[in-house]
């Protein structure tokens, strides 16, 4: 089905859109580049006032767009709250802090001979943002403020199966009071959006999602000389080492590898525990997944809902059948449920060998895979033995170790003694496989902006 919402949690199709035909994509490109005339003009003070608007918005139609989320994807509805208002919060922080991060920062002109010398941070103009579902207004608002604080107008072609996200998106900053034009959502399949990066008044875009979706606006993008910013997927790593708190880990493991009912980028994936306390760290993660409530997203006790798609369950599953046949041992769930939904249990999976799918692949549900290694040394290289590099875990109070970690471990980030996750005030990406550039802070800001350096003799 092309652009439609189906309920996760039934399987039933609520509601379905008519994709926008080319004559109106192009009417939307021509209201972006007229919009973008005027808006790079606007002074801070309105860019802010305008997105704490849209904070309120969202703070106050939370309920709303939870409900929204959670139909359309099938996260609980606790999640798409917090998601809610973790969007809210990031309006705020580029209304905030933009105009600073984005004020001209002056040189030493006599150093370079002139009377004044000073670098600028102008827009680049209209672009594309190509979303994903898993966090469908997290993942939009992330690109959205920042760009729209340094002058940039947004054009949002998001993933098929959650339009109603997307159309509440270009809402909210419309009511919140930015202009017309200087945010919009296409209706658009993903065939059309070669077409729209080529397109000459698009200056750069941004992609959240696969791999060959990732290549493939890449490549168009390259091909016009046009900057991207890629957050593709990850496989992260979760080590544990003798000096660690246990409980807290293992409790910590559990709710990452199960966040989002297991389909986030930065959860942790591969569990890498020292011998030592491999036994006891086993022990309590999976009496910790064991424990998670599987059920209706709608439930208050739930933990973890449906996968979003029968296809995203079948992959799931066979990626744990492929590691069984090839001798790995699932020591929790690991089988599909009776009923209706796409529902999958929290699985653990021990035993694995690199010749298993699931040593090299990103599992995109509730399944962790566990692994025993001797030594930091052992537990570093096992870390990186993969192709993504998004966000990485360490669990350790030896501080040597600690240091250890956060030079060698080959990621975007790395989080000792606490879960990945993603802050406005932190910059946000990942290296390899997993994409390049950043998002949020300051350089979310600086992505789409044009370094300008100005010399006055």
């Amino acid at each position: 089905m092309g652009i439609a919402s189906t309920n996760p949690a039934t399987g039933e199709v609520e509601k379905t859109f008519d994709a926008m035909s080319g004559e109106e994509v192009d009417r939307a490109l021509g209201r972006a580049a007229h919009a973008f005339g005027s808006y790079r003009l606007t002074p801070y003070e309105d860019r802010a006032r305008w997105m704490r608007a849209a904070a309120d918005l969202l703070d106050a139609e939370t309920d709303r767009i939870a409900a929204v989320m959670t139909a359309e994807m099938g996260k609980t509805l606790a999640a798409a709250r917090a998601e809610a208002g973790k969007c809210a919060k990031a309006l705020r922080y580029y209304a905030d802090h933009a105009e600073d991060l984005l004020t001209e920062r002056v040189v030493d002109a006599g150093a370079v001979g002139a009377k004044r010398a000073f670098v600028r941070y102008d827009p680049l103009g209209p672009v594309l943002a190509v979303m994903p579902w898993n966090f469908p207004l997290w993942q939009v608002i992330r690109f959205a403020a920042p760009a729209l604080m340094v002058g940039n107008v947004g054009l949002l072609k998001h993933a098929s199966n959650v339009p109603q996200t997307a159309l509440f998106l270009e809402e909210l900053f419309r009511r919140a009071g930015f202009p017309e034009g200087a945010f919009q959502t296409l209706l658009i399949g993903s065939g059309a959006v070669e077409g729209i990066v080529r397109d000459p008044r698009v200056k750069a875009a941004t992609l959240t999602g696969s791999e060959p979706a990732g290549r493939a606006v890449a490549a168009a993008a390259g091909a016009e000389i046009k900057p991207t910013v890629l957050e593709l997927g990850g496989s992260d790593p979760f080590v544990v080492m003798p000096s660690a708190d246990l409980e807290r880990a293992a409790a910590t493991a559990a709710e990452s590898r199960c966040l989002n009912n297991g389909q986030s980028c930065i959860s942790a994936k591969r569990f890498i525990v020292d011998e030592e306390v491999a036994d006891a760290f086993e022990r309590l993660f999976v009496a910790a997944m064991r424990a998670k409530r599987v059920g209706d997203p709608r439930d208050a006790d739930t933990d973890v809902g449906p996968l979003v798609s029968e296809s995203a369950r079948e992959e799931a599953a066979a990626l744990v059948a492929d590691a069984v046949e090839k001798g790995a041992t699932v020591l929790c769930g690991g089988e599909i449920p009776a009923g209706p939904g796409w529902y999958y249990p929290p699985t653990v999976v021990t035993g694995i060998t690199r010749d298993m799918r699931i040593f090299g692949e990103e599992v995109f549900a509730p399944v962790a895979s566990l692994y025993r290694v001797r030594g930091v040394s052992a537990a570093v290289e096992l870390a990186n033995a993969t192709g993504f590099g998004l966000g990485s875990n360490a669990w350790t109070n030896d501080l040597a170790e600690q240091e250890r970690f956060i030079r060698e471990l080959d990621a975007g980030q790395v989080f000792l003694n606490g879960m990945v996750t993603s802050y406005p005030e932190l910059p946000f990406g990942g290296v390899k496989r997993s994409g390049y550039g950043r998002e949020l802070a300051g350089p979310g800001l600086h992505a789409f902006a044009n370094t300008k350096t100005i010399w006055v003799g």
